[in-house]
């Protein structure tokens, strides 16, 4: 006898999904793309911690931490990381359609 399983689609947000409120899903999601864009320039420029530590001022260990996937920074962190890589970081407000508004990383 085999059981049913029962198959439930995702979000599209893995911590909405596992329980976090929308709010602090929202802001879970915001700071992992910010981090995995930040692991992508990373790879794009070729930079090992020495090599940002030196072309970009960054803190090696914090480069280090990014590359082995660690997501414990705060947001303010991960917008100073991206200015140093020479990036512009821009912050949009607008009006949202529903009761609560939405945050969201669109990178270009």
């Amino acid at each position: 006898m085999s059981k049913e399983i029962k198959i439930v689609e995702s979000s599209g947000n893995v911590f909405l999904d596992i329980g976090f409120s929308k709010e602090e899903a929202e802001r879970e999601q915001l700071r992992v793309d910010l981090v995995i864009k930040i692991c992508q320039l990373f790879e794009e420029l070729e930079l090992t911690p020495a090599k940002a530590s030196v072309h970009f001022g960054l803190d090696p260990s914090d480069v280090s931490r990014i590359q082995n996937g660690d997501f414990d920074f705060n947001i303010d962190t991960l917008f100073t990381i991206l200015s140093q890589l020479n990036r512009n970081v821009e912050v949009r407000i607008t009006p949202s359609k529903e009761k609560a508004g939405h945050l969201r990383v669109v990178a270009t």
